[in-house]
């Protein structure tokens, strides 16, 4: 009868025997525990958009809770990013009238770059990001745009953080 009752802590013991707690870090980032991410900059025509884009990939830093936010002068790397490009496509238009959308799909596109802070040439990871959202085309076409912003920023940011994090 003991050996029955012993045999189920063990088994089910030993059935996680291959999970380890902890970080799962990439081998590139294993030093870094605190990036810096200044103002990114804006390759497109779109007013303001750098500033949704860096406080979008600040808040999923904080979120992912892998690495802390920190000031250039005290954190291990220097998170750069560049707004490359925002489009509109038309998803769903209105029967009577074939010009007017009725859904509309947006897409943000981030150039980053990780850099050590301390020797700013060596370049710890890269890459692009992109985040999509959809929205309907109210009465205020350029409001619904500005809206709608926002999300696909913050999507970006989370594939931006899940590539750093976890490297894919």
């Amino acid at each position: 009868m003991k050996f029955p009752i012993l045999l189920a802590p063990t088994l089910l013991l030993a059935s996680c025997a291959g999970y380890h707690l902890g970080e799962t870090k990439p081998k590139s980032m294993e030093r870094v525990k605190t990036i810096a991410v200044p103002m990114f900059s804006n390759s497109t025509l779109f007013p303001r958009a750098e500033a949704v884009a860096t406080s979008a990939v600040a808040e999923a830093i904080v979120q992912d809770g892998t690495y802390r936010i920190a000031k250039s002068d005290k954190a291990d790397a220097v998170l750069q990013g560049n707004i490359r490009s925002i489009t509109y496509k038309n998803l769903r238009g209105s029967r009577f009238d074939v010009f007017r959308p009725e859904d509309l799909g947006n897409t943000v596109s981030i150039d980053w770059e990780l850099r050590d802070a301390k020797d700013p040439t060596k370049l710890l990871a890269s890459g692009k990001s992109d985040g999509s959202s959809e929205f309907f085309a109210a009465s205020n076409l350029q409001t619904a745009r500005n809206n709608a912003l926002p999300d696909a920023f913050q999507r970006a940011g989370v594939a931006l953080v899940s590539r750093l994090a976890n490297g894919y």
